[in-house]
């Protein structure tokens, strides 16, 4: 366990209750000062993952909106040929119907193995464990919860699906979402956010629910928050000259969680990659229909350490996958590694 370092089997995690300290280097943990908003915070991407024998456990995850488009190259592609994680979570959106998880199965033979699954409609959460992860879970449970589309009747089924996933002491949480669509939906969007925070798992009675007693949760998905108050040309202008970071004031979501209206606390790596969304599907040119979308990063990771989980987390990761050019989303691909506080990481 732990593909980033030498570190293996069981490991113990401080006591929870534990005071952590904010940093500045790419590792993130949390304090217990609460009840105000802290929005988005956007944290540097480490190249490699530095822990050594602190290293518990890595995670990969992938999101895709796949357009309702099959392509067996492209889905192999999800999966790089460096495989340094102990967990590869994918979620998909917009999934057709062919047995997307017998590809990927495929793709990772001899080295992953699928740990379960979940699906509603077009929406699929798929986690992978190394061959050796099966006898570390102590628990696993499922859910789903739709918002919009009439219940699936009329049009694409909106919502999330979740997991639940406790690693050898770790609880995550992941969930798998596609929101409301368009740009002026924000406030939609921001609502069916909380709607299923609040649903997702309460079926279970747990005196504390699942979603809300994790060490991390992290949130992947087509969120679909779009840039706001600018056209397509300038917009594609800056993109064509690598000065997309300048976009980033004008991103939907980093503006409604400054608002506390969503993601309150959450981390993003940097969006250095260009916008995800909209691009002619066969390439990697941003829409040519009469509609001429505004480029937009509507498929993101995020994720949140829990208050007194005793654990750090690095994300070395944040890309987007230009090679993949069967839908007129890009796959998002995020690479976490976390580790146990020790006294002097503090300092």
């Amino acid at each position: 366990m732990g593909n980033c370092s030498s570190s293996s089997g069981f490991f113990s995690l401080p006591k929870r209750g534990s005071k952590l300290l904010k940093l500045n280097n790419g590792m993130v943990s949390v304090d217990d000062e609460g009840g105000t908003h802290e929005g988005i915070k956007t944290i540097p991407v480490q190249r490699a993952c530095e822990f050594t024998t602190n290293s518990v456990l890595c995670v990969c995850i992938v999101t895709w909106n796949m357009n309702s488009k099959m392509s067996a190259e492209d889905v192999a592609k999800l999966v790089s040929s460096d495989r340094k994680f102990d967990l590869l979570v994918v979620g998909l959106q917009e999934a057709p119907k062919p047995d997307v998880s017998r590809v990927l199965q495929e793709a990772l033979a001899g080295t992953h193995v699928l740990l379960g699954q979940k699906s509603m409609q077009s929406l699929r959460m798929l986690p992978f464990g190394s061959r050796s992860s099966e006898k570390y879970i102590r628990e696993m449970k499922v859910d789903k919860h739709a918002v919009g589309g009439c219940g699936g009747i009329i049009g694409r089924k909106k919502g999330a699906v979740a997991m639940y996933i406790n690693f050898s002491g770790i609880r995550m949480v992941f969930v798998s979402c596609h929101l409301a669509a368009h740009e002026h939906k924000v406030e939609k969007r921001n609502a069916e956010f909380q709607h299923i925070s609040q649903s997702l798992f309460a079926r279970y009675g747990a005196p504390t629910p699942y979603a809300q007693s994790a060490d991390i949760t992290v949130w992947l998905g087509d969120l679909n928050y779009r840039l706001q108050g600018i056209s397509s040309t300038p917009a594609r202008k800056m993109i064509e000259e690598n000065r997309q970071s300048k976009l980033r004031g004008r991103d939907q979501l980093l503006q409604e969680a400054e608002k506390g209206q969503v993601f309150s606390g959450y981390c993003e790596g940097t969006l250095s990659f260009k916008p995800t969304y909209k691009y002619d599907v066969g390439g990697s040119v941003y829409d040519t229909s009469y509609k001429v979308r505004v480029p937009s990063w509507t498929d993101r990771i995020l994720f949140k350490v829990g208050q007194s989980s005793g654990l750090d987390a690095v994300l070395s990761s944040y890309e987007s996958l230009d090679c993949v050019r069967s839908s007129d989303h890009k796959p998002v691909k995020a690479h976490l590694c976390l580790k146990v506080r020790s006294d002097g990481d503090a300092d």
